[in-house]
């Protein structure tokens, strides 16, 4: 699934085709995603004029003077800055032609997206009203997580994929966090120290600029909008790295199963 580094690196590089240009079509082969397209799609956009591309959390928020373009990638969803005229392939489901040249095209072959209009203000958008500070924002910190920690008996891995505390930090980049500021994946939230919770915010900032910086990350059909894919799964530390050593100590890195996924860890490098 496309999680926040990916999101963003799309976000940048669609916002300069975007920003600026008029929405002259709408263009919807497949309108069952995970929400239903509007009907009324087409017609409400054409003639707009796109202000500003924004993120919040993994949805894209495309802005107009009457309201906001909700874009979720869902788990294999891509956007393509194509040719208008270019034939459209099987699972490109909708397209925003932009100033009568170009598309922005939608692909999503589990169609598991969403493509939403809002009118008012947007952060009031019941998908978007109960979501946490953004993790790269400076109302995201340690004392953040000092505070959500408190009490809580879930393992702390849990907790970061909770998008009540942060929003956007998935998988893959709360177990490079983790490993960063070595603490294991299924230590109690409870028992983190407010120092621990310092460093863990601090690696998921770092782990997360990282990763936008190198283009996010592949996983199955996610590619950037340029059609190139990220290159951070290069680097990773632990992430599905089982029984490979670890880069730093070189233990074995051990994988365990939370909730429905996988959590990698050095048990030297992340003691307790």
């Amino acid at each position: 699934m496309p999680e926040l580094p990916e999101v963003e690196t799309t976000r940048r590089g669609v916002e300069p085709h975007l920003a600026g240009a008029t929405i002259t079509g709408v263009v919807v082969r497949e309108a069952r995603l995970r929400w239903p397209v509007p009907p009324a799609l087409a017609a409400t956009l054409t003639g707009l004029p796109v202000l500003a591309v924004r993120r919040r959390a993994k949805y894209l928020l495309l802005e107009f003077a009457s309201g906001t373009l909700l874009v979720h990638l869902g788990m294999s969803g891509s956007l393509r800055l194509v040719a208008a005229d270019t034939p459209p392939q099987k699972h490109d489901h909708i397209d925003l032609i932009l100033d009568g040249r170009t598309a922005l095209r939608y692909r999503d072959p589990r169609r598991f997206g969403a493509m939403l209009w809002h009118v008012g203000p947007v952060e009031l958008h019941p998908l978007l009203a109960s979501l946490g500070p953004e993790p790269l924002g400076d109302e995201f910190g340690g004392d953040t997580l000092y505070r959500a920690s408190r009490g809580r008996t879930t393992a702390i891995k849990q907790l970061l994929m909770d998008n009540h505390v942060v929003v956007g930090v998935g998988n893959i980049y709360a177990n490079e966090s983790l490993f960063q500021a070595g603490i294991r994946p299924g230590r109690a939230a409870r028992r983190l120290t407010r120092a621990d919770c310092d460093r863990l915010a601090d690696a998921i900032k770092n782990i997360l600029a990282r990763a936008i910086d190198a283009g996010g990350s592949t996983l199955r059909d996610f590619v950037g909008a340029s059609g190139q894919p990220g290159y951070f799964q290069q680097t990773y530390a632990v992430y599905g790295r089982a029984e490979e050593p670890c880069h730093a100590c070189g233990s074995l890195i051990r994988q365990i199963r939370q909730g429905q996924r996988s959590s990698y860890y050095c048990p030297h490098c992340q003691p307790w």
